[in-house]
Formats: C-alpha cells, sequence, structure tokens
C-alpha cells in the first residue's frame, strides 16, 4: 500500500516537496502528539536538541515572514533573528502563519510552504545525523540528516541563542 494515500492531506503535500527536493525521507504519522518539541521527543524517543522546530516570525516594518528552524533544546533569541534581518520581529499570529505558510502553528515543515521565506537554521542542528521535523500535522514528523536542512531549505545557518 502506498503510504501517501493514507497520510493526511497536509502531510501528503510535504512528502510531495520533500520529493521534488530530491529527498528519500519519508513522512509518517504518529498517534501521540509532535505539536511542541517535547511531546515530539518523547514519541520518538529521541534527544530534545534533535527536534527542529518551526518557528514562524514578522518583520514589523516591510511584514515580511521569516522562518526559524531551531533546534528543540534552544530558545531563540528575537534580538539575535533581528539583527540578521535588518528589522524588529514579532512572533506571528496563527492566520499569518497559515496564509505563508499553509500550515497551522503545531505541524509547520522547513519546507513545502504556499510563499518563499527567509530561513535561518540553528547551527546546532547541523551537528546531529539525524533530526526529526514537523510534516504538515501535530501527528506528522519525518527523519533527515542534520546538514540536509541546508539544501532543504536554502535556508542561513546562524546561531539562534
Amino acid at each position: 500500500m502506498d503510504n501517501d494515500k493514507i497520510l493526511a492531506k497536509s502531510a501528503q503535500s510535504v512528502q510531495k516537496a520533500l520529493s521534488q527536493k530530491g529527498l528519500s525521507c519519508k513522512v509518517i504519522e504518529l498517534s501521540a502528539s509532535t505539536r511542541t518539541a517535547e511531546e515530539a521527543a518523547a514519541a520518538l524517543r529521541c534527544g530534545i536538541a534533535q527536534i527542529v522546530k518551526s518557528l514562524i516570525f514578522k518583520t514589523k516594518v516591510s511584514h515580511k515572514p521569516i522562518l526559524v528552524l531551531a533546534s528543540g533544546s534552544n530558545r531563540v533569541s528575537e534580538k539575535t533573528i533581528e539583527d540578521y534581518v535588518g528589522e524588529k520581529i514579532t512572533k506571528a499570529d496563527a492566520d499569518f502563519t497559515r496564509q505563508v505558510t499553509g500550515f497551522a502553528i503545531g505541524g509547520i515543515p522547513p519546507v513545502g510552504h504556499t510563499h518563499v521565506l527567509d530561513t535561518f537554521i540553528d547551527k546546532d542542528l547541523l551537528s546531529f545525523e539525524d533530526v526529526w521535523a514537523a510534516a504538515g500535522t501535530p501527528h506528522a514528523v519525518f527523519n533527515l540528516k542534520g546538514s540536509d536542512l541546508l539544501s532543504l531549505t536554502n535556508g542561513k545557518v546562524v546561531s539562534v541563542k
């Protein structure tokens, strides 16, 4: 049986985006929630640092979406991201997040968004052989090499702390 047929529609779109990027990652859906880094680490039985948190911010003046892919154990310094962006930022609300990504908070993947997002990748994620990222729903995830985040997103590797 083809796994994409049984995945939720949002998870299917992430699987398609991964395939289009040439990655052989497989989206899986779990019965346990993966909405937060803590829940995902518990469900996947991995370290919290191996969870990719996908955080959406909005610049205050230009209203440009910013995606930060952070290690689950790191707290993102908004000031640090503002220095990279060159503008003040604010956390995006649920409506803006869905508009620019096509996904709801709690299931935002690093790929497959409805808009092109300026992306910043936590350098700590690149130190892991395997990381886990959300795949469109609070129960869907996929596994990839930390180093693949760069080619997957064309993001800029930075320190987010």
